[in-house]
């Protein structure tokens, strides 16, 4: 079994989004969920086309991070799991999702906010 990835809180997160290189955020949830709420600035790459970030990131050493809903939602473990077997050396889980996003009162956009 792979070790679990890295993971990161939300205050971590905005901090990184912020700061002056911030990470590929790529929410693996389907798209749907994605069009209805997700972090600013993130993108959507649904756990089944994991694949599709080498188009996104070709930088295999880029930091990535990677949510879906929320601690109990394993889309995004997938993902990090995924994109470290195909190479990529900085994957980083925020496993708190976008409802520990929330939580942590930061906001979120799309159609049911």
């Amino acid at each position: 079994m792979p070790d679990a990835p890295t993971t990161i809180s939300a205050n971590d997160l905005k901090d990184a989004l912020e700061g002056e290189h911030p990470p590929v955020l790529i929410n693996a949830l389907p798209r749907e969920a994605h069009v209805a709420k997700h972090i600013p600035g993130s993108v959507n790459v649904p756990v089944d086309e994991i694949e599709r970030v080498e188009t996104i990131v070709p930088n295999k050493d880029a930091l990535v991070v990677v949510y879906c809903a929320n601690a109990d939602c394993t889309a995004s473990l997938k993902a990090a799991q995924a994109l470290e077997e195909t190479g990529y050396t900085n994957v980083v889980d925020f496993e708190n999702g976008y409802a520990g996003w929330r939580r942590a009162g930061h906001p979120l956009v799309g159609k049911e906010n």
